[in-house]
């Protein structure tokens, strides 16, 4: 009987070591040295071949159906947005997100459409009782024609998958699939392995499987970095301003960043007809320090406040504190400010927010950022219906970004028919090449600028 051996494989990045450590020597992440149990193939090495390289399988490309990768709504407009049009048969995806933040609705949400459409659904249910799953479907609408399983056995269910080829199947979650009978759920072997297992045979069946994951309390998707290389699509489920906001974090059918938002109900989750409306609801008016930003995320243009405070410091070194945007971003915008404008930032504590909880990745914030912080540290509002949009370089000018005139339509349509930004074309209004010339047109007439 083949001796059994223990690596540690590290779940950030996968880097593997035949020794605990306290710090993977390829990442550089903390504790994540996780110890892993194999049997060796053979009873030799764990890489031991098992086909000789004339055994492998061939197809010519010319030779392949095109299916030009058909899409079949699911029945959720915003849904379909971030996924890139619809379901996909055959792919493996997964909605990541914390504990109650409604991936499980969603999803049954996904199933109740699929089913009126005559489609078969399969819900693998690992964490819930079945009862607890009927009740949860009759909050929503769902009476019949679910499938449903509480067997998590991962060899099992890929076989059930290949012989029965359903639709679309539900995993929930995937921290409960089991692919060896001695593991331990949830760990990094059971996982990846259950999850290669699944995966495979949605490839092989044309099914489409949702995976359910769980996040860590960094805010980080749960289990080894190889499963999101597994899968097609990667998503997450978040909470912004009481909302939900599902964005597509890696997506091999469709833009990467696109967002869908939604409204949790009692029926369950229901799609925001104007979220940029909805984020800008309780925006104070008359305050220094608020600025509206056109942003663009994946292709959807949105309208969001960056909100900027800056206070005396009470220490040697003044604080940086940075939400909802990338604070090296910030740190340049702020540089600029003091070197280009002459700001006096020295001594100041900056704060730089995104109201409602939004993650931002718009390099179009940029110039929000910098007013929003000019106007917090000169104690200036800024008109109540101007919006702003542009990337600010080191020199201190204004460089464009993407679908200015998209971006200028959304804020015109969400009342803000000014839009300021770069020189650009599309924005014959509000156009300015350098952050200078945009702060001049914002003061009061007749003031000097320094």
């Amino acid at each position: 009987m083949a001796k059994s051996m223990t690596e540690y494989v590290c779940e950030s990045c996968g880097a593997r070591s035949p020794a605990p450590l306290g710090r993977c020597p390829s990442c550089g992440a903390w504790d994540a040295m996780t110890p892993e149990t194999f049997t060796p193939a053979g009873g030799s090495t764990r890489g031991a071949r098992t086909k000789s390289a004339a055994g492998i399988e061939t197809t010519s490309l010319d030779e392949v159906k095109d299916q030009d990768l058909a899409r079949i709504t699911t029945g959720e407009p915003e849904v379909d947005r971030v996924l890139g049009g619809g379901w996909v048969a055959g792919a493996a995806l997964l909605l990541a997100g914390e504990p109650g933040i409604g991936k499980s609705t969603l999803l049954l949400q996904l199933a109740r459409h699929a089913v009126q459409a005559g489609r078969s659904v399969l819900y693998v249910a690992g964490e819930e009782s079945l009862a607890q799953i009927k009740l949860r479907a009759a909050r929503i609408g769902l009476e019949g024609g679910l499938t449903t399983t509480r067997d998590v056995d991962a060899h099992a269910l890929a076989g059930h998958l290949t012989s029965t080829t359903p639709d679309l199947v539900i995993v929930d979650s995937i921290q409960t699939l089991r692919a060896d009978e001695d593991g331990i759920p949830g760990s990094l072997t059971q996982v990846r392995d259950g999850t290669a297992l699944v995966a495979h045979a949605a490839k092989t069946s044309g099914s489409t499987v949702m995976f359910i994951g769980h996040v860590t309390k960094q805010g980080t998707i749960a289990g080894p970095k190889v499963v999101e290389h597994m899968v097609d699509a990667t998503f997450a489920l978040e909470s912004a301003a009481g909302f939900r906001v599902m964005r597509a974090l890696k997506n091999r059918f469709g833009p990467a960043g696109e967002v869908g938002v939604f409204e949790m109900r009692n029926e369950g989750l229901t799609a925001v007809a104007n979220p940029s409306i909805a984020f800008l609801a309780e925006r104070p008016l008359g305050v220094p320090g608020s600025v509206v930003v056109a942003a663009l995320e994946g292709q959807r243009p949105l309208l969001l406040e960056v909100q900027a405070l800056a206070s005396k410091s009470a220490y040697a070194s003044p604080k940086r504190v940075v939400q909802g945007l990338d604070s090296r971003r910030v740190d340049v915008v702020l540089a600029v400010l003091e070197r280009r404008l002459a700001l006096p930032l020295d001594g100041l504590d900056v704060f730089v927010n995104v109201a409602g909880g939004l993650r931002l990745t718009d390099p179009g914030a940029d110039l929000a950022v910098a007013l929003a912080v000019w106007s917090a540290v000169t104690n200036r509002p800024l008109p109540e219906d101007t919006a702003v949009v542009g990337e600010i370089g080191l020199a201190g000018e204004i460089r464009s970004v993407g679908q200015l005139a998209r971006r200028a339509a959304e804020a015109e349509r969400s009342g803000f028919p000014n839009l300021l930004g770069p020189a650009h074309a599309e924005l014959p209004r509000g156009g300015h090449r350098d952050l200078a010339s945009a702060i001049a047109a914002l003061r009061p007439e007749g003031e000097v600028v320094r």
